[in-house]
């Protein structure tokens, strides 16, 4: 018997030592990343709910920064900057998610002061946004300096970053303009326009994946790349619609507009998970 269970482990570990791996690290870190970025609107969208049960259903996603749904809401936005920068792979997609990145923070860490007045009554005085602004000025400036020591040691392609970098220091140059300049324009206007630029960009990421001849799809995947893409402008186009002429009705549109761009976010990385699962280089290639 003892001989039998000692031959029995030496096959078992023999096997093991021998077998090929079903994945290659790489592919676990892009599908996890993929993975993650579709998960952080499931935790947006939880934390929502939650926060519904005591707060009430209010007009917008934003509004939930003023919620106990804030930490969750902050903590997955910046989570989903750091995957899209992790997956920005190369070519436009690249340029295009490394900006959708720069603006998904400035999503979580600057409300509308409106937002502040729907949820508890207080005045646009209460919405202090130094600390986050300057958090997302200093952080965002440390992160585009050493991006730029990559690039002019030839640890990174400057060629190919060039257009990301010149993104992120025009971003930063704005944002820092127009909250020194004009902080009540920033205050009210920052949030809804970074939300535009952010899904636009996602937009953008969707019409690559469908058309790019490098990373071909399947037909029924370009169809759905198309159909996020286009109802993701069509629900920019609303939600723009909506911020600038403040349309008051009894549907929420602002809160359905960012709950259904969300939505089209999380399916996107769903569809991008199902189409590189198998790939030996799993990174966005468009």
């Amino acid at each position: 018997m003892h001989t039998s269970g000692a031959g029995l482990v030496a096959r078992v570990r023999s096997a093991a030592v021998g077998s090929t791996p079903t994945s290659s690290s790489s592919q676990r870190t892009y599908r996890y990343l993929r993975i993650g970025a579709a998960a952080t609107v499931l935790a947006i969208f939880t934390a929502i709910g939650v926060a519904s049960l005591s707060v009430g259903i209010l007009p917008s996603v934003s509004a939930y920064y003023f919620s106990p749904a804030r930490d969750a809401f902050v903590g997955s936005l910046i989570a989903a900057s750091l995957a899209l920068f992790a997956l920005s792979g190369h070519g436009l997609s690249r340029a295009l998610l490394d900006a959708a990145a720069l603006f998904a923070p400035l999503i979580a860490l600057v409300p509308t002061a409106s937002d502040a007045i729907e949820v508890d009554g207080s005045g646009a005085s209460a919405v202090d946004l130094t600390t986050s602004v300057a958090t997302y000025l200093i952080v965002g400036a440390a992160v585009l300096a050493v991006a730029v020591a990559l690039a002019v040691t030839d640890q990174t392609d400057a060629v190919a970053a060039g257009a990301s970098l010149a993104v992120a220091a025009a971003t930063l140059l704005a944002v820092a303009a127009s909250w020194w300049l004009a902080p009540a324009w920033f205050t009210r206007w920052a949030h809804p326009v970074a939300t535009v630029v952010f899904f636009s960009l996602i937009a953008g990421v969707a019409v690559l994946a469908a058309l790019t001849p490098a990373d071909p799809a399947a037909p029924w995947l370009r169809r759905a790349y198309i159909a996020i893409a286009a109802l993701l402008l069509s629900v920019g186009i609303v939600y723009a619609v909506v911020a600038l002429t403040g349309v008051d009705i009894d549907v929420p549109l602002v809160l359905l507009c960012e709950v259904a761009a969300l939505a089209l976010f999380m399916a996107f990385w769903i569809l991008q998970t199902v189409q590189h699962w198998t790939d030996h280089d799993p990174a966005l290639r468009a």
